[in-house]
């Protein structure tokens, strides 16, 4: 499975949809994730990447890591995988 399908299946099972329901496109909030939801979300992504992102929860918009969208979540994994390795 590759990055992009990974981050569309932890988004889909926290916003409670279909992986089909999600596009590079989405944004959490037109999913439905709140910012508990969030902070799951990353949650999981840094474990089923083996990877710390540099999130702020209290502070969202001034975290180094651009999560608008699925596309830039996607983006900001692989290089973080890239620059690990």
């Amino acid at each position: 499975m590759d990055t992009k399908d990974k981050v569309i299946e932890i988004i889909a099972q926290q916003a409670v949809l279909a992986v089909s329901d999600i596009t590079m496109d989405s944004t959490l909030e037109s999913v439905g994730i709140d910012s508990l939801g969030l902070v799951e979300s990353i949650f999981a992504i840094e474990e089923a990447f083996d990877i710390q992102i540099p999130f702020n929860a209290n502070d969202p918009n001034e975290s180094d890591f651009d999560i608008s969208s699925v596309a830039t979540i996607v983006a900001g994994i692989e290089r973080m995988v890239v620059e690990q390795s």
